[in-house]
């Protein structure tokens, strides 16, 4: 969603032309801002200010809370010269709606980003365009400076090439990457860790399983196998089980995906895997984690465990962005 502050009537006509264009532009004006600025800050993805910078930074000032949550904000001066990205540039996007706006009202860009004036991607853009996950925001940071610096960096990746568009990469950096699935590994410092999202994880479980069994289960499971919660994917359990708390929840908390997979699914593919005469007497079926979880992705790296009545196995799918 985008909110658009005006001030003046030159910038009603701009916000005006700004609205139609995109249509989905809720209009405020200093008549009505003030009594809705908190709202905008807090619900609207993207908020382009016509009027000065120093003005818009006054306003916004005291609901600013960092640069993974911020909206995009933008400043275009109400002579429709200057389109300026002010806040959240990168993770945000403000710099690309920037040049976005300034292409529609035929203005200059102004996008002060230090990696965009160096002519390569930020680690957040990087991970926002590959859906990874940061492990660290300060680590980001660090790692930034080196790059700024120009300084050599190594990257270690479990799925394959990954274009950071930066030049000076060699295998003995001063500063190290590591593009992994994996919870530890032999870290050298300074480092980030980016995790993929490649995991899939297929789950069984007695009826009436609460939520923090389930998030037991699978923690425990990640755990014994070096495994990064962070680099889940999906889940996926038999259709049956649509309606079981425990899983909905866990999968809600942890913004995760669900598949729910039928019978005939399963039995498609359960002649691959261990049976269980009393899963199959209860459920229809000879086992559930490992087909569910062979289904979403067919390399499995975790066979079925079971923890406290969940059945957790884990399937490694290919890095597709």
């Amino acid at each position: 969603m985008i909110a658009c502050i005006y001030f003046t009537r030159e910038g009603e006509s701009i916000a005006l032309e700004i609205s139609k264009h995109f249509g989905d532009v809720k209009l405020f004006s200093k008549e009505n801002y003030k009594e809705n600025i908190k709202h905008i800050f807090e619900k609207y993805d993207k908020i382009i200010f016509i009027c000065a910078v120093g003005i818009a930074v006054r306003i916004i000032a005291p609901f600013i809370k960092n640069k993974w949550v911020d909206p995009a904000v933008i400043v275009v001066d109400d002579l429709k010269r200057y389109v300026i990205s002010l806040l959240s540039g990168h993770y945000g996007g403000a710099n690309e709606f920037c040049n976005e706006i300034a292409s529609l009202l035929n203005a200059q860009a102004i996008i002060t980003t230090a990696s965009d004036s160096r002519g390569f991607k930020s680690l957040d853009i990087v991970a926002k365009e590959n859906n990874f996950e940061i492990e660290d925001s300060q680590s980001i940071k660090k790692m930034t400076s080196i790059m700024l610096e120009k300084k050599e960096i190594t990257v270690f990746s479990d799925i394959g090439y990954i274009d950071l568009n930066y030049p000076y990469i060699s295998d003995n950096g001063e500063g190290f990457i590591y593009i992994t699935y994996k919870e530890k590994l032999d870290f050298k410092k300074p480092f980030c860790i980016l995790r993929p999202k490649v995991l899939n994880v297929g789950i069984g479980c007695r009826r009436g399983i609460s939520k923090e069994k389930v998030e037991r289960a699978v923690k425990r499971v990640f755990e014994s196998n070096n495994l990064s919660l962070k680099s889940i994917r999906a889940i996926a359990t038999i259709d049956i089980k649509s309606d079981e708390r425990g899983i909905l929840e866990f999968a809600e908390e942890k913004k995760l995906p669900v598949k729910f997979f039928s019978k005939e699914d399963i039995i498609k593919v359960q002649e691959k895997f261990l049976k269980s005469e009393f899963v199959r007497q209860n459920i229809g079926v000879f086992s559930v984690a490992e087909p569910c979880a062979y289904l979403l992705s067919p390399e499995i790296i975790v066979k079925k465990t079971v923890v406290d009545g969940v059945t957790v196995s884990v399937s490694k799918g290919v890095y597709d962005g």
